[in-house]
This record gives structure tokens, C-alpha cells and sequence, in this order.
């Protein structure tokens, strides 16, 4: 398959996964039950640094659940984008950290954003949290296509987990992947837990 025929079919199947995510109904009661089954993990269980994504628009909502993972006593990290359309990781000890950003996005407040004491690195982490448009049953993820999550997971340690958070109508029979794309470890849903190929 070129790469044009998977952009194009990405496309497609982003387009299908947008409309399906916006049309889910009940979205806060099942996004309670996709970030508890995150946090049951073994995996979170024995993580000192945890990526978790702030949500945005239709996501999995993991703001609720926030504040129960920064009591939990873990290091909580968030992502956000620079000018440069890269993602930095932020500490976050507090939601009073966190601001309406310009595109009614939370995140971490611009005035903290630079202070060396918030800052950490993507190799620090224990366990990362991924969002997504759509999955599929191996863990292949398509997100909005640029590319932010795949250039900070390149530097993520080999042996952390990358768990990603999807409601089950992200789920797709195949999506179509390019020589650069990230599998995920695993693929939380309302329903179940898929065991993704990873990176191995």
C-alpha cells in the first residue's frame, strides 16, 4: 500500500471516527469507567511518573479523574504544544495549575509552563497515557494526523507502557499504518482491554 492510498484511507476512517465520537452518547459516565480501568492497572499500580492527556472536545474526559490520580501520590504529568507544534510535559500537582488556553483547551498555565520545577522529560515516565482518534484490535493508532504524539513517544523509554483511551465506537477492524507509526501496549474501552503489538 503507498503511503498516499494510507493517508487517504486514514482520511477516511478519521473522518468515520470524528462522527462516531461526537454522536456517543453518555460520554462522562463511560470515560469514568475507561480511566478507573486505567488506573486498576498492575502497571499503574507500580508507576512512579504517569502521562495523562487532558481531554479535549469529544475525547475520553480523564478531567474528572485527575485530581484522584495527583492524591494517588504519583507523579502526574500532562502534555502541552509549543509554538513549535511540539509536546513539552508538565507536572501537574494541582488542577489550579491548569488554564483555559486558546483553543478552550485546559492547560497547564502559561506563566508555569517554563519553570524548571514542572518541567519533566519523556524518558522520566513510567507509564503514558495516549489519546486518539481511532484504534484498531493491535493497537495501531490514527490520531489527527500531525504527528505531535509519535515524535514525544520516538523518546519515551522501550519499556514503558503506552496505554491509549478510546470509546469502543473508535474501534476500527484495521487501520492502515505507515513505516512510522507507534503501536499501542494496550487499548482501553467501556468494554474491554485490548492487548496491543506495542513497539516490540
Amino acid at each position: 500500500m503507498s503511503d498516499l492510498s494510507v493517508q487517504d484511507r486514514k482520511n477516511e476512517l478519521r473522518k468515520q471516527a470524528h462522527a462516531n465520537r461526537k454522536a456517543q452518547e453518555n460520554k462522562d459516565e463511560l470515560s469514568r469507567r475507561i480511566v478507573n480501568a486505567f488506573m486498576a492497572l498492575p502497571e499503574f499500580a507500580t508507576a512512579e511518573t504517569v502521562m495523562f492527556y487532558v481531554d479535549v472536545r469529544s475525547e475520553v474526559r480523564t478531567r474528572f479523574d485527575l485530581p484522584a490520580a495527583i492524591e494517588s501520590g504519583r507523579k502526574i504529568v500532562v502534555p502541552w504544544c509549543n509554538d513549535d507544534g511540539e509536546l513539552e510535559l508538565f507536572h501537574l500537582s494541582s488542577m489550579e495549575q491548569l488554564e483555559i488556553g486558546m483553543y478552550k483547551i485546559l492547560e497547564p498555565a502559561v506563566a508555569l509552563r517554563n519553570d524548571p520545577q514542572y518541567q519533566v522529560g519523556v524518558e522520566e515516565l513510567d507509564l503514558i497515557m495516549v489519546p486518539g482518534v481511532g484504534f484498531d484490535t493491535r493497537g495501531a493508532r490514527m490520531g489527527h494526523g500531525k504527528g505531535y504524539y509519535d515524535k514525544l513517544l520516538e523518546h519515551a523509554r522501550k519499556d514503558t507502557p503506552l496505554v491509549a483511551l478510546a470509546f469502543e465506537c473508535q474501534m476500527f477492524e484495521d487501520i492502515p499504518v505507515a513505516e512510522h507509526d507507534v503501536f499501542m501496549d494496550m487499548v482501553i474501552t467501556e468494554d474491554r482491554i485490548y492487548p496491543g503489538q506495542g513497539r516490540a
